[in-house]
């Protein structure tokens, strides 16, 4: 049985960055306009973003299998990706208990891609707007309100 681990990881991981820009390009950037997979891949390539996020790694047998990175406090989720093999496998739910038992906020907030939309809401995330867009890229807001 293969097991999960949980750990904080660096933004500055190749590995990371990695698994992200994979996964982006694969599931969300058909979503998205020329412009918005730059835009993306920019906050994606600006160390100084990226260092102030606090990053949550699932690694299975010791190999990654997913990223979740939160900032504001681990209040707003910025970054979640399962990388495909790994998918539906509960490492997004696990990724998603540790931001929860790590954070102190009441209200945790996502603009979720098109694609995680109902993840997110599998997750008890409501929508707080329709779906909007920014420099090419699409977004719902959602939120997550602890009882």
């Amino acid at each position: 049985m293969k097991r999960t681990k949980i750990r904080e990881v660096s933004s500055l991981d190749p590995l990371v960055s990695s698994l992200i820009r994979r996964t982006f390009l694969r599931f969300e950037a058909p979503d998205y306009s020329e412009e918005g997979i730059r835009s993306f891949m920019d906050f994606l390539n600006n160390k100084e973003q990226m260092a102030g996020l606090i990053m949550f790694g699932a690694y299975v047998d010791n190999e990654l299998a997913g990223v979740i990175a939160a900032q504001n406090e681990l209040s707003h989720i910025c970054l979640f990706f399962v990388d495909e093999p790994f998918q539906r496998q509960g490492i997004g739910r696990k990724l998603w208990e540790q931001v929860l038992s790590s954070s102190r906020a009441v209200r945790i907030t996502v603009n979720s891609s098109p694609y995680a939309v109902e993840i997110y809401r599998r997750l008890g995330f409501q929508n707080l707007s329709e779906e909007r867009l920014t420099d090419g890229m699409r977004y719902t807001p959602m939120e997550y309100c602890r009882v």
